[in-house]
Parts: C-alpha cells; structure tokens; sequence
C-alpha cells in the first residue's frame, strides 16, 4: 500500500471529503494521545512542541507522503527530516502505524536497549532519515538528498520541518540561499511558527521577522497556511507537489500553537519540556479527544 494508506493520491484532488478531513483529525489526535502516554514511560519530554506540529504529521503521513506500508527503506520513497528533532515523540507512533517497526517498541521507548530515544537515530529508527536534534542541520542535509535525487534521477521530494526558533541558525539560511542557487524545487521547508522557542517568546530572544520576506529574498516561493487546519493544508501541499513546473524550492511558514490541545500548556514556555503525573495526564487526554483542532 502506498502513500496516504488507502486514500486518495496527495496530486488527484484540490479537495477533501468530510471523511478525509475526519481522517486526519483523527491522527493528529493520535498524536497528542501517544506522546502522552510515551513521555508518560519516559517520565520528560516534549509535550508543547509535539502539539504544535500533530496537524502537520497527519497531513504528511496520511495524505502527502509517497510511502509503501512496511517498507522504510523503499528507495522511491519521500524523505521527511525534522529540524526540531524533540518533536520524534510524535513521529514514532506514526511510523510503528506505516509498519516500519512493531507497535510494540513504542511500550519501552527511552528504555535502555530500545531504539526510541528522545531525538530519533536514522541508524535505529526504521523510518527516519535523519538523527535530528541539534538544530540548523537538517534543511541542508534535505538540500543535499533533494540534489542526490536529481543525480540518480529519481523523483522523491524531500520535506523538512523545521522550528521557528531554529530560524535564528546560520546554517538555515546557508542552506536555503544553496537550494535556491541549485533550483532544488523537490525540497519544501515547512515552518512550525508557534511563536516560542525554550528561552520564550521567539521574538523576544532573537526577532526573525518579516519571515515570509526572508524566505521569498532568499529565493523560495513562500506560502503561509493555518498549521492547524488539515483541510487547506493538505490542498496546499498537494499543489506543491503536483506543480512539476515550479524551479524554486518551497517553504510553508505554518501558523501553529505551542501546547495546541491542552489548553494550560497553550503559549506557555515551561511545558517545552515537562512531565505529567498519571492522574494529570489522563485529563490531558480527555480533554485531547474532547477538542476538534
């Protein structure tokens, strides 16, 4: 089975059925579900930066991603890097449901000898690309598989997430002056602008707007989209990918919440990294599921 596991192709529609839509809600609550429970097993990590990109997962994994179920490997496949590496508790669900791994692994993640850690580890995670946690790497590592394809002559495109604070990185805009200058048109940087990084408020610690302006003075076609909204941001990937004209790669500046779904952890820096005690974390699941993002 490829891509969207069943559904329609990501480039045959510039529209979603009411079940399609329902779909990806689902999995973005998948998500949010999962990371709590895993970072429950854990005891830290990374529940605000996890929930501002679960939309995003979805509409990635379930709808845009050319991928063949149980097949990590596949040399046809897209590849997805992430920049904001904290945010793999939310990947591994995604990717033990694409069969890549058993679903099993996911009960021991963080345990001495099991291959889930906190950042992901392409040497031990079927299914990730990249080992990503030190940020400003991965838009040119996706720069470097994106000009890779175009020598092997093949026709994946190459997908990067990347965190707002991780714009404050000098290699991002090395990279993204690269990709332009090469014309890598098969790479998209998608931006998750919840507006807080570690420290606080992104434009507090260091300031990186205009960012579309950035971005479009650097060479790439820009789009800003709610990152929240499955629907128009599943038909905007779509046209990005269909556009087999467009020379310039993409960036996706995807207007997003830190903590989207639990609403003490909305906007509020401290839960970048935390922990929630059972009785805490069985009310952040039902108030999870109790939501429509």
């Amino acid at each position: 089975m490829e891509s969207g596991r069943g559904q329609a192709s990501p480039v045959s529609s510039n529209e979603l059925t009411a079940a399609q839509v329902a779909h990806l809600r689902d999995r973005a609550t998948f998500v949010r579900t999962e990371t709590v429970r895993l970072i429950e097993i854990a005891k830290v990590g990374h529940y605000s930066s996890v929930f501002s990109c679960a939309e995003i997962f979805a509409v990635l994994y379930y709808d845009i991603l050319r991928l063949r179920h149980g097949e990590p490997d596949w040399l046809g496949r897209d590849r997805f890097l992430m920049g904001k590496g904290h945010a793999a508790v939310g990947l591994y669900p995604l990717l033990a449901d694409w069969g890549f791994f058993p679903a099993s692994l996911l009960d021991g993640y963080t345990r001495l000898g099991n291959p889930l850690g906190d950042h992901p580890d392409m040497r031990n995670v079927p299914g990730a690309d990249f080992s990503s946690g030190s940020i400003g790497h991965a838009l040119s590592v996706g720069l470097g598989m994106a000009l890779g394809a175009r020598l092997l002559r093949q026709d994946f495109d190459v997908y990067v997430l990347l965190g707002d604070g991780e714009m404050q990185e000098g290699q991002i805009w090395a990279a993204a002056l690269s990709a332009a200058q090469h014309r890598a048109a098969r790479l998209v940087a998608i931006v998750d602008r919840n507006g807080y990084q570690l420290d606080g408020r992104v434009e507090e610690v260091s300031a990186i707007e205009p960012l579309a302006d950035k971005w479009r003075a650097f060479g790439w076609q820009v789009h800003e989209a709610d990152g929240h909204d499955v629907a128009s941001l599943t038909i905007l990937l779509r046209r990005l990918k269909a556009d087999l004209a467009r020379e310039q790669p993409a960036c996706v500046i995807a207007h997003t919440m830190k903590g989207k779904g639990v609403g003490y952890m909305e906007t509020e820096p401290g839960w970048h990294l935390g922990y929630l005690a059972p009785d805490d974390a069985a009310r952040a699941i039902d108030e999870i599921k109790g939501q429509t993002p």
